[in-house]
């Protein structure tokens, strides 16, 4: 069958239309996430961006924040380790049979629970492209996600505020007066071009130093002794953040590991992750659609 795609995020919405190969026929992109739709207005939002592809025999998956508590229908989290059968049988139908919505993934350790939602259908596309049972991956973002697969099932997986921290520190502390104008709003067209030697050296400098609440001033330090210029600090001090990030992780020894997501953080793990000879393998955000694809498979074979 035909499947629509959606990946509704917080702040934007975008859908592909796949034929039964996985092969995408058309893509469209709408800053239309769930904090843009008033209450009730799903429903007559879906079908004015997407009812012409919503044609008789249409499967519909929809995965991210549209299953939150503030989106269309909340989808319970799918505790793990959970795999393709479970996250099928999870499925929250707002339509049976036509659009349904993929639960997220929970975990529960030390009495604490983690949660992602969105980035499961990520994974589970990575898996299906790349034809791996287990895996070590990594999600950058705003709250990059660190998984463990085991015979293509999330046996483990860790939240870490790398990207959240990033901006806070970029946007609000007493390094901005240091470096140049950004606005987490905007940050794609405020942000300089990555500088690697600058975000090397501060990847390494987290490694060695004694936590974030140290070396972050070093980032101010640095630009008052003229050992790095102003355009050169947000690769510094994003290299920090990602090192602490990379300091706290347990890497399989010899094992590459996958990251997923966007070129703009992919390259920049990927930078670091070969700094401590560690081998990577990059997966575009084409991944969610491979995920939703191979779910919709999974359903129909049940």
């Amino acid at each position: 069958m035909a499947l629509l795609a959606l990946d509704w995020g917080t702040s934007s919405l975008r859908g592909a239309l796949l034929a039964a190969d996985g092969t995408v026929i058309e893509e469209r992109s709408f800053a239309r996430g769930i904090l843009t739709v008033e209450k009730g207005g799903f429903p007559a939002l879906f079908d004015s961006l997407f009812g012409d592809w919503m044609q008789p025999g249409t499967l519909c998956l929809i995965a991210g924040m549209a299953g939150s508590q503030q989106g269309w229908l909340e989808a319970p989290y799918c505790p793990c380790p959970a795999g393709f059968a479970e996250i099928a049988a999870g499925l929250a139908w707002v339509d049976q049979n036509r659009i349904a919505i993929v639960p997220g993934l929970s975990i529960e350790k030390q009495g604490t629970p983690d949660v992602m939602r969105g980035e499961e259908t990520q994974l589970f596309g990575a898996l299906q492209r790349l034809g791996l049972h287990d895996a070590c991956m990594v999600l950058p973002g705003t709250h990059s996600k660190w998984v463990t697969v085991t015979d293509r099932r999330v046996t483990d997986f860790s939240t870490w505020m790398t990207g959240e921290f990033y901006a806070l520190l970029r946007e609000h502390s007493i390094l901005a007066r240091t470096m140049p104008a950004f606005s987490s709003t905007n940050n794609a067209a405020q942000t300089p071009a990555l500088e690697p030697a600058a975000f090397e050296q501060g990847v390494a400098h987290a490694l060695r130093g004694d936590g974030l609440l140290h070396t972050a001033f070093s980032t101010r330090t640095l630009s008052l002794f003229k050992r790095l210029p102003e355009e050169a600090l947000p690769s510094y001090l994003s290299g920090l953040v990602i090192g602490e990030e990379l300091k706290c992780q347990t890497l399989p020894s010899g094992q590459t590991v996958v990251i997923i997501g966007s070129e703009t953080l992919t390259v920049r793990y990927a930078l670091a992750l070969r700094q401590i000879g560690v081998p990577v393998q990059c997966v575009d955000g084409s991944a969610a659609w491979y995920g939703l694809r191979a779910i919709a498979d999974t359903l129909n074979h049940q």
